[in-house]
């Protein structure tokens, strides 16, 4: 049984639900990764450090190099999509017996050398063209903010895709996503001189930030 776990990447590597009839301690990893994820998006870092423990404690009942792979994959496809940087390290000691689609995934998230055509169907298109257009496409939420995260250290995110990615984060009510796309719009367009622009952009900031003081 390799499949795992939160819809997470949309037809990709770490789409696959567990069944009803899985283990109770698989179904327990999906629950409470399924709750880290919420948690860290939302910037609720103590439930999202409790949740994280317990999904590492409860895939590694098993020692599976590649269940508990896609769990740290899991944490650092999202870290990147929020824009954290990171080359994902709790990976490294699991790399050696996790499967080559999971190296590959961990390449691609790190940036480094990784072959385009073993990425997630959603990934690879975006990746690919670089368009604005395939990564509106892409159905999950945190997938598209991923693949657009990645276009972006790579230098070919389009500008459109900013707001893109804005309004994908701002949709789902994730605080620290959103927080970290709209201070790189906001640098963008300092760099460019559209200072109206810009401070809009921390105005809205700021907005956020002090709603979450209350």
């Amino acid at each position: 049984m390799k499949r795992l776990f939160v819809p997470l990447i949309a037809a990709g590597l770490l789409s696959a639900c567990t069944a009803p009839s899985s283990p109770r301690w698989l179904l327990e990893t999906d629950a409470a990764l399924n709750a880290w994820r919420e948690a860290y998006l939302g910037g609720d870092e103590r439930a999202a450090g409790r949740e994280l423990a317990l999904a590492r404690r409860e895939v590694g009942r098993g020692g599976d190099a590649t269940l508990m792979a896609r769990v740290e994959l899991t944490v650092c496809a999202a870290q990147a999509a929020s824009l954290a940087a990171g080359d994902c390290p709790a990976f490294h000691p699991l790399a050696t017996d996790a499967g080559a689609a999971e190296n590959t995934y961990a390449a691609y998230l790190a940036g480094a050398n990784f072959a385009a055509d073993q990425l997630p169907a959603t990934q690879r298109q975006a990746w690919q063209s670089g368009t604005t257009a395939d990564l509106a496409a892409i159905a999950d939420p945190l997938a598209r903010l991923l693949a657009a995260a990645m276009l972006r250290r790579d230098g070919r995110l389009p500008d459109e895709a900013y707001g893109l990615a804005i309004n994908t984060a701002a949709e789902q009510g994730w605080r620290r996503p959103l927080l970290a796309w709209l201070a790189a719009d906001r640098d963008r367009l300092l760099a460019r001189d559209e200072t109206e622009a810009a401070a809009e952009r921390q105005r809205r900031i700021e907005r956020i930030i002090a709603s979450g003081s209350h």
